[in-house]
């Protein structure tokens, strides 16, 4: 069952030590104008997902209400502290160079926040399908190596996020398998939803806005209700 999440881990280590390796090679402006590039390819990819709903309204509430759960609960704060923790605990304290902290956030949200995390996951879970989390592990190894090669190690300590998301949801996939089985609308406006949160993931990548990604995880999971009443 955690055949793709395996793999999807695997992958993300193994690009980010190339991209470490890589780091005191490519000069800081090619890591620029790579990390940029990777931000609009991210939002190609979120607008894409975008498409394939029928109920805006469900997104628009699942958006408002996550946004409002997410501040409440602080996620993006308690996963920055985590990754300061980190960071006071393994950080080398090169100046000039990002934050552990800065990577490890980045990375994890870049590598678990979005349609196929979250739609891979489940058909791992659900039917044993791997394909999708075997194609978002392709993407997440050119990723991880031009993330680690501007953001440093703190690329490489978000595989561990990757595997705990990924085959967390893929585990509790069963518990919710009913559930999304009464409306086959269900995982479309997940994805919806989903990749709406990638394309401002994009926007933060090349520089645009500073978005707490963070705290709209949870509209993810809110068209699971939604879909039952609308």
């Amino acid at each position: 069952m955690l055949v793709g999440t395996l793999v999807n881990t695997a992958t993300v280590i193994t690009g980010s030590l190339i991209g470490l390796l890589l780091g005191n090679i490519l000069p800081e402006r090619l890591r620029d104008t790579l990390m940029k590039g990777l931000g609009l390819c991210t939002i190609f990819i979120g607008i894409t997902g975008m498409l394939g709903g029928s109920n805006s309204l469900i997104t628009i509430i699942s958006i408002a209400a996550g946004a409002v759960i997410g501040e409440l609960c602080d996620l993006d704060g308690h996963l920055n502290r985590l990754a300061e923790g980190l960071e006071k605990r393994f950080k080398k304290g090169q100046d000039g160079r990002p934050s552990l902290a800065e990577g490890f956030v980045t990375a994890s949200l870049v590598f678990c926040v979005g349609a196929m995390t979250i739609v891979g996951a489940l058909n791992d879970g659900l039917t044993g399908n791997h394909d999708m989390l075997f194609t978002k592990a392709t993407l997440d190894f050119v990723a991880s190596m031009i993330f680690a090669s501007s953001l440093g190690i703190g690329v490489l300590m978000a595989a561990s996020a990757v595997f705990f998301i990924e085959g967390g949801i893929a585990c509790l996939a069963n518990l919710v398998a009913p559930l999304l089985q009464q409306n086959a609308a269900t995982i479309p406006e997940m994805t919806v939803v989903g990749s709406v949160l990638i394309v401002g993931l994009g926007i933060n990548l090349i520089g645009v806005g500073k978005l707490k990604i963070m705290n709209y995880v949870p509209a993810i999971f809110l068209p699971v209700l939604l879909c039952l009443f609308m």
